[in-house]
């Protein structure tokens, strides 16, 4: 899942407007917050309004991605107004009272010379107080959809490079690796997938192991990895990426470095 909810704007009123009904204020939810959709198919997205203020919700689609260091954005560009441009959603205008639900029903219907492969996209859920209410509020949520196109699907990981991050104010040096997803579908990284080995005299004396990260067809994820140095001087790290789950297929990349403790940082040779 790429992300389970993303909150892009919320202007929420003060404390003391909180109802007495216990509610919040303002909410909106939207379940589910990713989909994954064949091309020409359909899916419901259910909006509840759980607080206590009416609201209306727009809905409208937008172009999505996520950074090299996985924060999700709503993006422009031309590529990305073709995306959001295969999604409908209906109704894209609804009105909910405190407690209610309504249905939407998103479906994506690919232009013509669509490539095939994952294009991401985002459905924005946007409400607006209806007229006469006193709090002024305004809320976006974004429910994620990766549209699939039919044809030859790609998996193809890299890893671009590898290098430290080293500075007078950092307390520890890091190691960044850069892995690039020049396939044509979501990649899911799991726990480990990039693992750094350190190594002094022949000797392995660290591994540094990523967390979990999505990767959209054509972006790159960066992972700064801490080594809270225990042994210093001459190391050699080394990079590995496994580019399958089973592990048998792998990609590696080495950097000699000399760390000179944490207070002086790191060199590459």
């Amino acid at each position: 899942m790429i992300v389970r909810a993303i909150a892009l704007i919320a202007v929420l009123a003060p404390a003391s407007a909180v109802a007495s009904t216990g509610r919040p204020v303002v909410a909106l939810t939207a379940s589910p917050t990713h989909l994954t959709l064949a091309a020409r198919t359909q899916h419901a997205i259910r909006v509840a309004n759980p607080g206590a203020t009416p609201l209306v919700v727009d809905a409208s689609p937008a172009g999505f991605t996520l950074g090299p260091r996985g924060r999700p954005h709503v993006v422009g560009g031309a590529p990305a107004r073709r995306v959001a441009s295969w999604l409908r959603v209906r109704p894209n205008r609804i009105a909910l009272a405190p407690g209610g639900a309504v249905e939407l029903v998103l479906s994506a219907v690919p232009s013509r010379g669509a490539t095939p492969g994952d294009h991401a996209a985002l459905v924005l859920l946007t409400t607006r107080a209806p007229p006469g209410a006193a709090l002024p509020v305004r809320m976006r949520v974004g429910v994620t959809v990766v549209v699939r196109v039919p044809g030859r699907i790609v998996h193809r990981l890299a890893l671009r490079s590898l290098r430290v991050v080293a500075g007078a104010r950092a307390r520890w040096p890091v190691f960044r690796a850069v892995v690039e997803n020049r396939g044509n579908v979501v990649e899911r990284l799991r726990r480990g997938q990039v693992e750094i080995a350190l190594r002094a005299r022949g000797r392995r004396v660290a591994e540094l192991r990523s967390g979990p990260r999505e990767l959209l067809p054509g972006t790159t994820a960066i992972f700064e990895l801490p080594y809270r140095a225990r042994v210093g001087g001459a190391l050699t790290a080394v990079a590995s990426l496994a580019r399958s789950r089973d592990g048998k297929t792998t990609v590696r990349r080495a950097v000699r470095v000399v760390l000179g403790g944490a207070d002086r940082g790191a060199t590459i040779r």
